[in-house]
């Protein structure tokens, strides 16, 4: 039989010129530098921490008093009511008045006027329905707290130095939506 392989003991293919001369080819070793990586590394967080806020977030500070089950008498001639609809609309009264509609703008004379008129004895009560959308009732609490320097300047004006702050927030009752419920 004519030219085996390798495997049945024939000889191999045969090479062309001189054997041993040829040259393998060379392998290069790979290498990664990763000097400049970790140079952008450190660029893109100091740029990330001294770009982002550094505030520590804004937050309402709110002390509840502990549940009581007894009753407080409080003067009814005292008492500021505001009540916000579900539909956004805002009503103040004091004591047993018939509920007026006021806007956010007003709201912020009528609840300084009140503070100090009645010499720092007012109770502001705000109620709200059930399904009052959250950007509203935050817009009224804020407006009654941005107050509080009108109030103790007026009252410092009356001779009064301590601000006594008297606030409830209160679920809306079937009577508060009768009473609003028209207007």
């Amino acid at each position: 039989m004519a030219g085996g392989g390798e495997a049945l003991g024939g000889g191999g293919k045969q090479r062309r010129g001189k054997a041993g001369k040829r040259k393998g080819k060379k392998r290069l070793g790979f290498r990664l530098d990763m000097t400049p990586l970790v140079d952008i590394t450190f660029l893109l967080l100091t740029f990330f921490m001294l770009t982002t806020s550094m505030i520590t977030p804004q937050t309402m500070e709110m002390s509840v008093p502990p549940q009581l089950d007894i009753p407080i008498e409080v003067k009814m001639s005292e008492l500021l009511t505001i009540r916000v609809r579900a539909d956004g609309k805002v009503f103040y009264n004091m004591g047993i008045d018939q509920p007026a509609v006021v806007t956010i703008k007003e709201l912020h004379k009528v609840v300084v006027e009140q503070n100090v008129n009645l010499k720092n004895r007012c109770i502001v009560v705000l109620k709200t329905a059930r399904n009052v959308p959250y950007g509203v009732f935050i817009t009224v609490f804020d407006e009654i707290n941005q107050s509080e320097n009108e109030i103790i300047n007026g009252l410092r004006g009356l001779g009064i130095n301590k601000r006594e702050r008297k606030f409830t927030v209160a679920p809306m009752d079937p009577k508060d939506e009768l009473e609003i419920g028209g207007l």
